[in-house]
């Protein structure tokens, strides 16, 4: 598939406690996307998102503003990927 991209990012600021993660689960399902997202031991919140090259970028520039009680401070791209098996996962804190 010629469209489809997958990328690994880093959320880092106010983004736990705020419901950052199911607010991440609820907008990458809304656009199609595939992945996981999970909590960081240091505060941040990390996420995989795969899918066609529009949604998954509205889905990084999503996460800079994330829910209302969040305050993000920096959205890294880490890398980009294979794509991951379909479906979205919140997993458990690395």
């Amino acid at each position: 598939m010629p469209n489809r991209t997958t990328v690994h990012v880093i959320i880092a600021g106010k983004v736990q406690g705020v419901g950052y993660r199911a607010w991440v689960e609820r907008q990458a399902t809304s656009l199609g996307i595939d992945g996981w997202v999970r909590n960081r031991r240091n505060g941040d919140v990390e996420a995989v998102f795969s899918g066609d090259k529009s949604p998954v970028d509205e889905m990084v520039s999503r996460c800079s503003r994330g829910p209302a009680m969040a305050d993000v401070s920096e959205v890294r791209v880490l890398a980009t990927g294979a794509p991951v098996p379909l479906g979205f996962s919140v997993l458990p804190t690395d």
